[in-house]
């Protein structure tokens, strides 16, 4: 991609979206972590000094991909609690769909777990005090977003449905880091079968933590 300097403000936007998109594209490719904003420079087919008139940092652009598929996210997650928790069933099993459901979803969206691994730890940091007020600011409507739809089907939660939706996207952060090894953690594994212990199944294990998680939360009756 080549762009001529950007005269308008919808020629801004498109330059904005161009980045998002490319950035969204080398996900797929890279962990977070290896994504550096002179590869992102390049591919996008700006010099470095033209992209960060647009974002501030790699970071900035960052938490930009991950409040959007953080949105796409909900959106699907709302049509999938929908269909798959019978609201008659007693609470725990209500809960227990809730929480096959939510690892399930998250499984399936493997960047932006590894997103949120990378929120607190590393993309707020390189920010402006603007740039990660905003950020924080459509993360709230996110979490309440989530937090309406975990009360619809489990309303016993009561205050603790905030939390929850929290630690949710928490957990799915910190376990997805040991749900993709490295190359060579992995050949490690190969080579001596009884350290594959240490490697975890995203799904499997985001689902025992949730279940454990909102069964403990949960009134006992």
């Amino acid at each position: 991609m080549t762009f001529q300097r950007a005269r308008t403000e919808e020629q801004r936007e498109i330059r904005r979206r161009a980045i998002l998109d490319m950035a969204s594209a080398m996900l797929d490719e890279m962990p977070v972590a290896a994504v550096t904003l002179n590869e992102l420079s390049r591919r996008v087919g700006l010099a470095k000094p033209n992209v960060l008139r647009y974002f501030e940092s790699r970071e900035a652009v960052l938490l930009e991909l991950l409040d959007r598929f953080l949105q796409e996210w909900l959106v699907e997650l709302a049509g999938e609690l929908a269909a798959g928790v019978d609201d008659d069933l007693p609470m725990a099993g209500r809960a227990t769909a809730v929480a096959e459901i939510l690892s399930r979803s998250l499984a399936r969206r493997a960047v932006l777990c590894d997103l949120f691994g990378a929120q607190g730890s590393v993309l707020e940091h390189n920010v402006s005090v603007e740039v990660v007020t905003r950020y924080k600011r459509a993360s709230l409507e996110r979490l309440t977003t989530m937090t309406a739809l975990l009360e619809k089907h489990l309303p016993e939660l009561g205050e603790n449905a905030l939390l929850f939706s929290l630690q949710t996207m928490v957990m799915a952060g910190a376990l997805s880091a040991y749900s993709t090894p490295p190359p060579s953690l992995q050949a490690a594994y190969e080579a001596e079968p009884g350290l594959a212990g240490f490697h975890m199944e995203l799904k499997d294990s985001l689902k025992l933590a949730l279940t454990a998680t909102l069964l403990g939360v949960l009134p006992r009756r």
